[in-house]
């Protein structure tokens, strides 16, 4: 190990650090760093001061001096691992265990004995991805038909669930944004602990986690946000005394408050300290001290505030319960009467009436509470999956969040709630043209997008600086690239001259324009396109949070709506009468909507109008189907392929660039998981469109970097039947709103990118397409000067765009869509969804 250690801060900047912490001033690292310092009266006091901020906490969230626990059995559904921390006893090898794996007989006997203890929480903890490590594991798994340690502990999962009614929570390590997904459903909470953000301890040689791919701080951060743009409820922590410099330790508290400032899920912060254990490679190190526990969790408390809920491990500090009460705690974690703590297994949990006394004797009251805590509880939606809904109201008290005591948990079905999907104000796609929208904003506005001064901070400079002065080299490099191999343009080579088109302005930007449309004319002709469609949007109740989206409504919000099967199946039909031969459908991630819905809404469309071509669900809501339903995607997109689906539209594509998407959406699925929605679609004969919506948080640089995503799908599958450029429409967009994102995009933008999507896409996506809806008439007839062939579709009705502002209307006539493409001087024709001819 390397030692870090200095002369450490003052005794007088630990006095200044206390006089600011008193009057309740924000700590910066350095001030933090220097309380974690303090002994003697200097600690008496900082555990003072922690202690009123955690009281404050409790008066406000209607539980003064209580103090909670969760009455758990600790499940080890497996103690292979692929990581190797060096203070581990946990994890080991096969050759020591009777199994791979505990049976699922195995487990539920463990909840069944805890149940009838009175216990309310299954605690699954296993070593992360041990298949990918040990041959035993993978044909353990293998023989019982699973793909994955995590598909066989959401099997668990659910079987405890029916068979014992104990609340799940999961502890399986790094996950990914679509295991978290996958998990939700079956969990009312989950965790990992953060340990540390110091990267040497993973990276160098003799490091606590070296050789532990899992322990990378930059994974396990992921993991935290990833967490919180799924809306799973969370728990976190540190783990003091492994190496870390008290500045590393800090660090890695600002890194847990960044997280829940912009996600609100941190359900619970761990403080713990290292133990040595024998047999280990750091069996030799010196336990973390008490004292210095006790100031990380004074520490702890300030810095997260008197809102969060923080714990430390009743079984790891000696007795010292008053020390930790003291110092800011509110929590004792889990504690079991049955079962062993088997992280610490030579550390027993107190005896919950010895707990009781002593939290008693240092003034609190000891209250059992639920895996999920009291917050989540009571707020429900998103936290709460509604399959998860009837076990936890069993066993909680309505009015507090907390557990119901004498309540026994009894195992009971885990499924879709029994009720009819459909009400509200159904009559938005009609009454969105006359009378609007109730209100600009949702009605939990201040709340569900995060923290807003975190997301602005997240913003890059570059989104708000304007187009870049490319060198008139670059410009000249590029126009004649545009006008020799325009598809080369995307080659990393080309780059400059790619970026420097992008800023193109005045005569550089019409001759783009020129050029792009003669390429236009090469490629598919003068006819401006157009498909007869009706959009369907069947429910815009979502939690998701995306913070550009003006659509997406909480179920008791004025403008809410959802459409049963019949009625989407009823509009599917008008639209058929009406010369329509596509429906596109789309809506938001709902939790009420059965994971049979969308299957349901495809068979009743096919049944009522056999030959309505289906262009249905977005690659979120595949996504987030697959996931629910607990399928792979292919096999989520097969089922939906023979009920019926004919294409996907490829929307929810935004930008595909990570760093500006987390800004944007919040809690959509990444550009990963997208690619490989729409990937799998393609494989499977699914055709799909491809979209960029711009204009808001972004810029150039990342705009080219999406279109070198789609060329690269496209050059995989062949799948893309089109681009479609998307301008961001502001005026009620919650991130337009909070103040963050740009009014949409310039008109010299809106030009440069669909002239752009003509030349970058060029010998791969024929067809480019300008949305009427979001342009208007005359910015539509620019386009088509530009590059593009398309009109996209007559609508019929359109929901998203005008709950965003879009002053355009809903829907066009084929004389109207003519009419447009008359004004650019070009003749219009009617195409199929997949740009073919008609036959009706």
């Amino acid at each position: 190990m390397v030692d870090r250690t200095d002369s450490g801060p003052t005794p007088a900047a630990v006095r200044r650090a206390l006089r600011r912490a008193a009057t309740g001033r924000a700590l910066d690292v350095d001030e933090a760093t220097a309380l974690l310092t303090a002994r003697g009266p200097e600690l008496d006091e900082l555990l003072r001061i922690a202690g009123e901020v955690r009281d404050a906490g409790l008066r406000d969230a209607g539980r003064p001096g209580v103090v909670t626990y969760s009455k758990k059995v600790f499940i080890p559904l497996t103690r292979l691992c692929r990581d190797r921390c060096h203070y581990c006893t946990f994890a080991t090898v096969p050759h020591r265990l009777p199994a791979a794996f505990l049976e699922t007989d195995e487990v539920l006997a463990i909840a069944r004995q805890g149940a009838a203890l009175g216990c309310k929480e299954a605690l699954f903890t296993l070593g992360d991805r041990p298949e990918e490590r040990w041959p035993a594991a993978r044909a353990w798994l293998d023989e019982r038909g699973y793909d994955s340690t995590v598909d066989y502990l959401r099997a668990c999962a659910v079987a405890v669930l029916e068979e014992t009614g104990l609340l799940p929570h999961l502890n399986p390590g790094v996950l990914s944004w679509s295991e978290l997904q996958r998990l939700k459903p079956v969990a009312p909470s989950m965790g990992m602990m953060l340990e540390t953000t110091a990267t040497r301890l993973w990276s160098e040689p003799g490091g606590p986690h070296f050789g532990s791919p899992d322990k990378e701080p930059a994974v396990r951060l992921r993991v935290l946000d990833d967490a919180g743009r799924v809306g799973v409820p969370f728990t976190t922590g540190i783990l003091i005394g492994i190496g870390e410099t008290p500045a590393e330790r800090v660090d890695a508290l600002f890194a847990i408050r960044r997280a829940h400032r912009e996600y609100g899920h941190l359900q619970e912060v761990i403080v713990q300290n290292f133990r040595a254990k024998p047999d280990t490679a750091m069996g030799g190190l010196p336990d973390a001290e008490l004292h210095d526990l006790a100031a990380t969790v004074a520490v702890a408390r300030l810095l997260l505030g008197p809102r969060a809920r923080l714990q430390a491990p009743p079984n790891l500090i000696e007795d010292e319960y008053d020390l930790l009460l003291r110092a800011g705690i509110d929590d004792w974690g889990g504690v079991s009467p049955l079962t062993p703590d088997h992280v610490n297994p030579e550390r027993p949990w107190p005896q919950l009436d010895e707990l009781a006394r002593q939290t008693e004797k240092s003034g609190f009251t000891l209250r059992e509470r639920l895996t999920i805590y009291p917050e989540y509880v009571r707020a429900g939606d998103p936290w709460l999956d509604p399959r998860l809904s009837p076990h936890v109201a069993a066993l909680a008290d309505p009015a507090t969040g907390l557990a119901v005591e004498a309540a026994r948990p009894v195992g009971r079905p885990w499924q879709e709630p029994e009720e009819v999907f459909g009400g509200g104000r159904v009559d938005l796609h009609a009454t969105i043209d006359s009378t609007g929208r109730t209100d600009d904003r949702r009605g939990d506005f201040d709340s569900v997008y995060g923290d807003w001064s975190q997301v602005a901070g997240k913003v890059s400079p570059a989104a708000s600086a304007g187009p870049a002065a490319g060198a008139d080299g670059d410009l000249r490099a590029g126009l004649r690239l545009a006008a020799d191999d325009p598809a080369a343009l995307l080659a990393p080579r080309h780059a400059a001259a790619a970026l420097a088109l992008f800023g193109a302005d005045g005569p550089a930007l019409d001759d783009l324009c020129r050029l792009a449309d003669d390429v236009r004319r090469d490629t598919v002709g003068d006819d401006v396109t157009y498909v007869v469609n009706r959009n369907i949007n069947f429910s815009n109740v979502c939690y998701v949070g995306c913070r550009f989206c003006a659509f997406a409504q909480r179920e008791r919000d004025a403008d809410a709506f959802r459409l049963s099967v019949e009625q989407v199946a009823d509009r599917a039909e008008e639209a058929w009468a009406a010369g329509a031969g596509e429906v596109c459908l789309q809506g938001g991630i709902d939790p009420k909507l059965p994971v049979t819905g969308y299957a349901d809404i495809v068979r009743a469309i096919k049944a009522r109008v056999p030959g309505m071509h289906v262009h249905a669900f977005s690659p979120m809501e595949i996504a987030t189907a697959a996931a629910k339903a607990g399928v792979p995607v292919r096999d989520w997109l097969s089922m939906l392929r023979e009920a019926g689906l004919d294409t996907i539209p490829g929307t929810a594509a935004e930008i595909l660039d990570d760093d500006v998407r987390w800004v944007l959406t919040k809690g959509k699925l990444p550009a990963a998981a997208w690619v490989e929605v729409v990937s799998t679609a393609h494989e499977l004969g699914i055709r799909s469109s491809s979209t960029m919506m711009y204009g808001h948080v972004d810029h150039p640089g990342q705009w080219l970097a999406h279109f070198r995503v789609l060329a690269g799908v496209q050059d995989r599958t062949g799948g893309f039947t089109e681009f479609v450029a998307l301008p961001f429409v502001h005026t009620n967009a919650p991130i337009y709103l909070a103040g963050i994102a740009r009014p949409g995009p310039t008109w010299r933008e809106n030009r440069v990118v669909h002239a752009m999507s003509r030349l970058l896409l060029h010998g791969r996506i024929d067809n480019i397409q300008c949305s009427w809806v979001k342009l208007g008439d005359e910015g539509t007839v620019a386009m088509l000067q530009g590059g593009c062939n398309d009109l996209g579709g007559t609508l019929m009705e359109e929901t998203i765009s005008r709950m965003a502002g879009s002053g355009n209307g809903s829907a066009r006539t084929e004389e109207q869509l003519r009419a447009i493409a008359a004004a650019a001087g070009r003749p219009a024709r009617r195409r199929t969804t997949a740009y073919g001819h008609p036959s009706r």
